[in-house]
């Protein structure tokens, strides 16, 4: 293996550490990439020397700080990238021949190219995408293109084919998948860890970084979001020669397959992916990427919150402003003027936002149609309420009945005259115009960064509104979600409730009853302790009293957690929570907030969480602001 230390390449000085150390560290790490790194031998209580794995658990001296050193300039990403390339999904295993196909009834043999693609139809047989007509018409024009002439001209009628037997087949592996013993789902595992290994790191100006998708996605029928149109289509195999890699120059290039070659290999270092290709689909382009709790992707997220972080400081500007432009003689600013304020007060997307080959029915604020929107000039005891409903992103539908000013509901009113339901709400605007026009306002700012300001600043304040200092640690956290609950419903972040919703209320519902008749033989215990402490007078009996008053409040405790966890599961059942602390609300908030009220970090965010955010987490103290 080549070495990298050239010195256009030298790792810069972490602070936290002597740089000769790190050095010797990064050649380690380069050198033998694959292996744990043993840097100072650490004892235990006992004085004892802990072998490198144990220890290998507690080094956060080890994590690369990089939010504390320089960052590139120029749009460089990267100086030096090397890694190993994709993992291509396994070839196509031919059924056994005991496993049958039917046609009308009968058995019949299918090539390997249209057995092949039955078999992704047989697995989902008893899915409901299965029986939507879009779903079956696209699949079969599509599994007709991989047939044989012959076989083109006998399988005419999707409803004659009979793929029963081959669903039973798959049905089978997966029970047998579950009934594995422990050393053969061990030996998965182990092999599982050894291509992680191999393909799951990179290295990155120096640093072992971890890639976040390095396996293709299997060929399959394409699914999509809600009643998607292409919803049923074949996604073909991804082959090497549909591949494109990007490395440094003077890495060791990534080998394709024996007998195979990549579509090219590229050297751009002003972007941030490893691998793309584009997918047959949509069209559209599909990476692999760096892992969460990256470098590049921490320095992205990081980047995000400073930009919402500054429109706080222009914010009541802007918004004077669109106010302004609600009066104005100009069509094209009233609109854009409007539009605006339902992107800031609702947190509405732009819209425009589909990727190329897009045609599934979904809209943002830019591009509402008539019929998306009803006006009411009193309702439910309110004045000027506009009546939203509409598939917004994802298919998810957005309704909401809100009261606006009344200059916006006198505008709405003048965009909709002599209009039929299925013309644009805003015909002189579209998200490349608006876009523009935020530029002007402030560089870097986006529909989208509305959007992220608005849900961090409402998660700032619930937080003030919700703590009370008197609450214990689960009743604040309870706090906390209902606090990320009222930015995931300004988000319209929606779920389905969880098919194992009922059961698990109901597993807990028992824990909970369980414990109450736990804390009530507590109660009686202590009753008869005291009872016995009154006759008795002596130390022991004093003594049995106090363990008994302490087993009572260990239980109420226990009780009390068990019933904040029901109301939060409950609260919950519908509010995606994740999208919205993923992605939208600034992880300097919530690690503020932990520090200050002495609330773990572990029970906010989950260890790949914390790894995304170790940033947020080091550098926020608990007086840190929006």
């Amino acid at each position: 293996m080549v070495l990298l230390f050239s010195s256009e390449f030298k790792s810069k000085k972490i602070k936290t550490e002597n740089n000769k150390k790190v050095k010797k560290r990064k050649q380690d790490e380069f050198l033998f990439p694959f292996q744990d790194i043993k840097s100072k031998k650490t004892k235990n209580k006992k004085g004892e020397v802990l072998d490198g794995k144990k220890k290998a658990k507690k080094e956060p001296e080890e994590k690369w700080k990089w939010w504390e050193e320089e960052r590139y300039t120029d749009g460089v990403k990267w100086k030096f990238l090397e890694h190993k390339g994709p993992v291509f999904a396994p070839p196509y295993e031919p059924l056994p021949s005991h496993v049958k196909f039917y046609y009308d009834g009968k058995p019949m043999k299918l090539s390997l190219e249209a057995e092949e693609v039955a078999t992704f139809f047989a697995k989902m047989l008893d899915h409901e995408y299965t029986t939507k007509d879009i779903f079956r018409k696209n699949f079969f024009k599509d599994w007709r293109k991989e047939m044989t002439a012959e076989e083109k001209s006998k399988i005419t009628d999707l409803t004659k084919c009979d793929f029963t037997e081959m669903s039973e087949y798959f049905k089978a592996q997966s029970e047998a998948r579950k009934a594995m013993t422990k050393e053969d789902k061990q030996k998965i595992k182990e092999e599982n860890e050894r291509t992680l290994q191999q393909y799951g790191f990179c290295i990155m100006d120096n640093h072992r970084e971890r890639i976040a998708n390095f396996r293709i996605e299997p060929p399959g029928l394409f699914r999509g979001r809600g009643d998607h149109p292409k919803m049923g289509m074949l996604k073909r195999r991804i082959r090497p020669e549909d591949i494109i890699v990007n490395c440094s120059k003077d890495s060791k290039h990534p080998e394709p397959p024996p007998g195979t070659r990549w579509k090219e290999v590229r050297h751009d270092n002003k972007v941030t992916w490893l691998v793309s290709w584009t997918e047959n689909i949509q069209g559209s382009i599909k990476y692999i990427m760096l892992n969460p709790s990256s470098r590049i992707k921490g320095e992205k997220d990081w980047q995000k919150y400073e930009t919402a972080r500054r429109l706080k400081k222009c914010v009541d500007h802007i918004r004077n402003q669109y106010r302004e432009d609600w009066k104005s003689k100009e069509m094209r600013i009233r609109q854009r003027a409007v539009a605006l304020y339902f992107i800031d007060k609702l947190a509405l997307r732009a819209g425009n936002e589909k990727e190329e080959g897009e045609t599934a029915d979904t809209v943002g604020c830019c591009s509402l149609r008539v019929e998306h929107i009803s006006l009411y000039p009193e309702k439910d005891g309110q004045e000027y309420v506009v009546e939203f409903d509409f598939l917004g992103k994802d298919s998810i539908r957005y309704y909401n009945k809100v009261p606006v000013e009344k200059r916006v509901f006198k505008n709405l009113q003048l965009f909709m005259e002599n209009k039929e339901l299925d013309d644009d709400l805003f015909d002189r605007l579209n998200t490349s115009i608006l876009n523009k026009h935020l530029q002007e306002l402030m560089d870097g700012l986006t529909a989208k960064v509305f959007r992220t300001y608005n849900a961090s600043i409402t998660l700032q304040q619930q937080l003030k509104e919700l703590t009370n200092v008197e609450e214990n640690i689960p009743a604040k956290i309870l706090s906390y979600n209902r606090a990320n609950r009222a930015v995931a419903i300004l988000c319209n972040h929606q779920r389905a409730p969880p098919k194992t919703f009922e059961k698990s209320m109901q597993n807990l519902q028992s824990k909970i009853d369980a414990k109450r008749d736990q804390l009530a033989d507590a109660k009686r215990e202590l009753k008869s302790a005291k009872a016995d402490a009154k006759v008795r007078k002596d130390e022991k009996s004093k003594k049995a009293v106090e363990t008994k008053k302490k087993a009572v409040q260990r239980v109420e405790e226990q009780l009390m957690k068990l019933e904040v966890q029901a109301t939060d599961r409950e609260e919950n059942k519908q509010i995606a929570l994740g999208t919205s602390k993923l992605n939208y609300l600034d992880p300097r908030i919530s690690v503020a907030w932990c520090k200050k009220w002495g609330i773990p970090v572990e029970k906010i965010y989950n260890k790949t969480q914390r790894e995304k955010f170790a940033w947020a987490i080091d550098m926020a103290d608990q007086d840190f602001e929006f």
